[in-house]
């Protein structure tokens, strides 16, 4: 059986390392006023970070439409015989049950739909994974096995600048009172039964990325091998401080810089930064 692994625009893989390794993309949309464009494909972060900039408001985001993606899943069926689609958390987006709605409609091929319950680049690491194992023949049925046993210790953590708009969007759970104290603080929160809800109160963003980085070191065990990310948004610099510092106190720790691409960083702000993890072995 010859499997396809697609993912959408949240993974945020470069152009190159989803040639690479085989990886099909369906975008997101973000749109500011009357232009909507897709992500990765008419709009990338620099450009998305200057324009709201330019503009002063954050754009809304959509999801792919439905047309969208059964012709994608149509013009995957010439070459495989099943396509395993890895998308960002159904608790934030309805991508997911998309998918799985195109699956239904498209006939010729197998539609395994999973939930990565997370996003960027974290989301990014399970179709990596996934294109690996499909190069190897894996079924599908294998793949989904290798991904929930990589979702046991998924970990991701991030902090924003500015609550109001994961607030405003519907995308940050929780008591709304609790929620509304929070707006004034910078608070560490991260993915719970595929929502974002607050995991800490923190004062400052300097002791928010302090606690992050205090929850990753916790985490990592000797003898074992890691694969970390840094994810930011619109903060490079910041991002490739953590990942030195990270490098020199950890050998077990393949790490790397990632983004918030537009359609995160519609709803995390510029600012945002975040570090996930998963035990490899």
């Amino acid at each position: 059986m010859k499997t396809a692994v697609l993912t959408d625009s949240t993974a945020y893989l470069k152009r190159e390392t989803r040639r690479a390794n085989d990886i099909h993309m369906i975008p997101l949309n973000v749109i500011f006023g009357h232009e909507s464009y897709q992500e990765e494909i008419d709009i990338n972060a620099d450009d998305f970070y200057d324009m709201v900039k330019e503009g002063g408001e954050l754009p809304k985001t959509s999801q792919p439409s439905t047309g969208l993606m059964t012709n994608k899943l149509e013009e995957l069926a010439r070459d495989y015989d099943a396509v395993l689609a890895i998308h960002l958390s159904s608790g934030i987006s309805g991508t997911y049950q998309g998918m799985i709605a195109a699956g239904d409609m498209v006939e010729g091929i197998d539609v395994h739909v999973f939930d990565s319950e997370i996003s960027c680049l974290m989301q990014g690491f399970y179709a990596l994974e996934a294109a690996e194992l499909a190069s190897n023949g894996e079924t599908p049925e294998q793949i989904l096995d290798r991904l929930e046993v990589m979702k046991q210790s998924m970990k991701a953590y991030f902090m924003v600048d500015d609550l109001t708009h994961l607030h405003r969007g519907g995308r940050l759970n929780g008591a709304q009172a609790f929620v509304g104290s929070l707006l004034q603080v910078k608070p560490v929160l991260h993915f719970v039964d595929t929502k974002i809800v607050p995991f800490e109160k923190i004062r400052t963003r300097k002791k928010a990325l302090k606690r992050i980085l205090t929850l990753f070191e916790e985490s990592i065990e000797e003898g074992a091998m890691y694969k970390a990310c840094i994810i930011h948004a619109n903060r490079l610099d910041e991002a490739k401080q953590i990942k030195q510092e990270i490098e020199q106190q950890f050998e077990n720790v393949e790490i790397e810089v990632s983004y918030f691409g537009p359609v995160i960083g519609t709803h995390l702000g510029e600012g945002a930064i975040g570090l996930g993890w998963y035990r490899k072995s």
